[in-house]
């Protein structure tokens, strides 16, 4: 399959920061405007530079450099223009359906409050489908607010979801720095999304193991896992003879039983060193071939320089991935997809069409 083929084909994104997914040339306009520095002049350069700091296999590094994208975005209009960029990109790439996640509390020192952040960005979002429509495309997109792991608004992050679940948030995130700051952190915020009926998903199994799955999935009550790759290390592999036993533990054993949907991306794992150092290691193939609910994502699309359809690329160029594999990633999402059920059913039926 030419990666065209590939690119025009309906796909599903279920993980993808607000912030990691800016234009490089929108970040240079934007630091003009707010009068701060970049390291690069061009949007080559700037989008190389990004890249290099990204592919050193430390989250730490590689977090550092949301610095300069969230430091871009503290007004409205900044948050409005990256979101409409954010789903006409999303499109180009044949996203039909997009959760976009980002954290409402760093896009605050600007003046703005944390309704007004929400709901520029879905001024950007609704504008962004809206250009979309004009090329005689579609796509649907949704809020994930996100709550940082380390910091202590957790509830508030929470109330302001539920406060905004009829005007373009579907869901929420738990993200920021894992090992250290389980999710029982944020109880009362979990707590009191269960009670509100709010779809959630968390991050875990990236940066810490299978204690972080445990605690997303009790604590947090997750319907989904940002990332999950170290769920591996609750699988055991046993050779006897000619033939491999394989054991669940307890965690995995759910996860795989419950169809748990993992958020899979593997540019990203392999950057920040959560599995793997080439795509070979990585265990996505043997978490698709153990039954896992698996899922392609970009993670953050300037950081990894990649898309959804680079990432299937690559997969397809290691693990000989058709069509008939292709399509099972995207239903995949579709299936994990924050919406109502008839609306999951369309995504479900166009995506078979298509890769049919």
């Amino acid at each position: 399959m030419h990666i065209d083929e590939i690119r025009a084909l309906p796909k599903v994104s279920l993980h993808d920061h607000f912030d990691g997914g800016l234009r490089p040339q929108t970040i240079i306009e934007l630091a003009a405007e707010a009068g701060l520095p970049v390291p690069a002049d061009t949007a080559d350069a700037l989008g190389a530079w990004v890249l290099q700091q990204c592919t050193g296999g430390d989250l730490v590094q590689y977090l550092s450099t949301f610095d300069l994208t969230v430091g871009v975005m503290q007004t409205a209009s900044a948050l409005e223009r990256v979101g409409k960029e954010f789903v006409e990109d999303l499109a180009a790439d044949g996203v039909v359906y997009g959760e976009i996640r980002w954290a409402p509390e760093q896009h605050l020192t600007g003046g703005l409050s944390l309704d007004e952040a929400v709901e520029a960005v879905q001024r950007g979002i609704d504008a962004g489908i809206d250009s979309v429509a004009a090329d005689g495309r579609t796509i649907r997109a949704g809020q994930l607010l996100t709550v940082l792991r380390h910091l202590d608004r957790g509830l508030e992050i929470a109330e302001l979801a539920v406060r905004h679940r009829e005007r373009g948030v579907v869901g929420f995130d738990a993200a920021g720095p894992e090992a250290g700051f389980p999710a029982s952190r944020h109880r009362a915020a979990f707590d009191y999304l269960a009670e509100h009926f709010m779809p959630r998903t968390v991050h875990a199994g990236e940066a810490d193991g299978i204690e972080s799955i445990r605690g997303a999935l009790l604590d947090g009550r997750a319907l989904r896992l940002g990332h999950g790759v170290r769920i591996m290390e609750d699988v055991t592999f046993e050779e006897q003879g000619d033939t491999v036993q394989v054991t669940f533990g307890e965690v995995a054993d759910w996860v795989r039983d419950r169809e748990i949907p993992l958020e899979v991306s593997p540019s990203s794992n392999l950057q920040t060193g959560a599995w793997g150092r080439t795509l070979e290691e990585h265990p996505f193939d043997t978490l698709y071939q153990l039954g896992f609910r698996v899922t392609v994502n970009p993670d953050n699309r300037l950081m990894s320089g990649t898309t959804i359809t680079d990432e299937l690329v690559k997969l397809i160029d290691v693990h000989d991935y058709d069509l008939d594999d292709l399509a099972v990633f995207q239903l995949n999402a579709a299936a994990g997809a924050f919406l109502p059920v008839e609306e999951r059913e369309e995504l479900i039926e166009l995506i078979s069409r298509a890769y049919s």
